[in-house]
């Protein structure tokens, strides 16, 4: 075992479930032989613990990082925060400076409150929203964090979630009482989202704009109608999906604006800092309800999210994360056409995925991060993209899987038992995603 992989076995003695974060639980990429923890990154590379070098053509800090991990520009105005000091017992004026600029890149918005995390921007949302509504009932589509208020969904009918996140995800810990209160609708399914609206007396309609594929017979339209109608708060959470196609929401691509926005991940390109940016008039009910944190006021994430969004819009880095992503998924299928395998390729191009349509498809995502992992690459079947990827990363990285896939499509022909492929047990499932 590697450093990484013994610490790890000392962390789930220590940490319940071994991390902070299911998307990096060792257990999803390569059980028992994940390199599990990084002394290092800078650009695409991440260092482990036993000093290995690894490009990462995964999941890049779970898409928190567009410009690259340890971004000059980003990182020099950290340090010259901490030099200055991150905290103390007045506001920081960089949270003022950066609610301007969001409101600059969202005109139709007039205010902004600040958290550190996706699951508490959601949270925040949802309260504003509720009491700007006067209503309860929430409307959801997609997934939306940790929280009670969502994970009560599945005291609903036992697994009202099992389309959006895990299947079997056990509401264990929320309270009974918040039963019926959030109802989930499918993707571009408006008769669905008509029944729960007309049925359930919903205040608020909170939603992904789009995942793996985009809006049908005028989706998005159909829902701004549905709540400016209903006099419904519709949220658009964009923690995952802001900034990778365009300069802020992907809702900008559909011509539909929302009442509320979440932004998160990319917008502080490693640092802890999202936005929840709104109409006055709905946004203004955050002072009719309590919503305070200390550390949602200290100064080195809005500083962060300064800097990354000036990098942002200099560099135009959506249509560079996209144009690399959409070479990527250019060429998973042409790979996979090559040797004759059935992949299904999905998700923006930024932040994309594939699977093999094959009874084995958990034993080939097991194995590719097995053979990559020996070949110096953090790997499984998803890519985020940043903009410190090049094509000569891109060029490597299709030349060691070419022969991985080699192996694969023996197993498909029948002439190669998948069963011998593992060294160890096979990846747990991931999120299921709703779209």
């Amino acid at each position: 075992m590697g450093k990484g992989q013994d610490l790890y076995v000392k962390a789930k003695s220590l940490i319940p479930g071994g991390t902070m974060l299911l998307s990096k639980r060792p257990e999803m990429f390569l059980p028992d032989h994940w390199p599990s923890y990084f002394s290092k990154s800078k650009g695409c590379t991440v260092w482990d613990l036993d000093g290995n070098e690894l490009l990462d053509m995964s999941i890049m800090g779970i898409g928190t990082n567009t410009l690259g991990y340890g971004n000059d520009e980003v990182d020099a105005a950290v340090i010259e925060t901490v030099k200055n000091g991150n905290m103390s017992t007045l506001n920081c004026p960089e949270e003022v400076y950066l609610a301007e600029k969001l409101m600059e890149i969202n005109p139709w918005a007039d205010m902004v409150r600040f958290a550190r995390s996706g699951g508490e921007a959601n949270s925040i949302a949802i309260r504003i929203a509720r009491a700007a509504s006067g209503k309860d009932n929430v409307a959801i589509c997609g997934y939306h964090g940790w929280h009670d208020w969502y994970l009560s969904a599945n005291h609903n009918g036992g697994d009202d979630l099992k389309a959006h996140l895990l299947p079997g995800l056990s509401p264990k810990g929320v309270p009974k009482h918040l039963k019926n209160s959030v109802f989930p609708f499918h993707y571009n399914n408006y008769e669905e989202l008509l029944d729960v609206v007309e049925k359930n007396n919903i205040g608020v309609i909170k939603m992904e704009v789009m995942r793996n594929f985009g809006p049908e017979d005028n989706f998005l339209h159909k829902v701004r109608d549905l709540a400016t109608e209903k006099n419904i708060v519709l949220i658009f959470d964009e923690c995952s999906s802001g900034f990778r196609e365009t300069y802020g929401g992907i809702f900008k691509k559909f011509d539909v604006i929302p009442d509320m926005v979440m932004f998160g991940k990319t917008i502080g390109n490693g640092y802890a800092l999202t936005a929840v940016v709104g109409k006055k008039s709905v946004m203004e009910a955050a002072q009719s309800t309590f919503i305070s944190s200390t550390f949602w006021t200290e100064r080195i994430g809005p500083t962060a999210a300064l800097a990354t969004l000036r990098v942002m819009e200099r560099e135009k880095s959506w249509e560079t994360i996209t144009e690399t992503g959409a070479k990527m998924q250019k060429g998973w299928q042409d790979l996979a056409n090559s040797h004759g395998l059935d992949i299904t390729v999905s998700g923006i191009s930024a932040m994309t995925t594939y699977g093999f349509n094959s009874e084995n498809a958990a034993i080939y995502k097991t194995f590719i991060t097995q053979e990559m992992l020996k070949k110096g690459f953090l790997a499984s079947t998803n890519f985020y993209a940043c903009t410190a990827h090049t094509d000569a990363h891109l060029n490597s990285y299709f030349e060691a899987l070419d022969g991985i896939y080699v192996t694969i499509a023996k197993c498909e022909a029948g002439t190669l038992d998948p069963s011998t492929l593992l060294e160890g047990p096979v990846c747990h499932s991931g999120f299921k995603r709703l779209n």
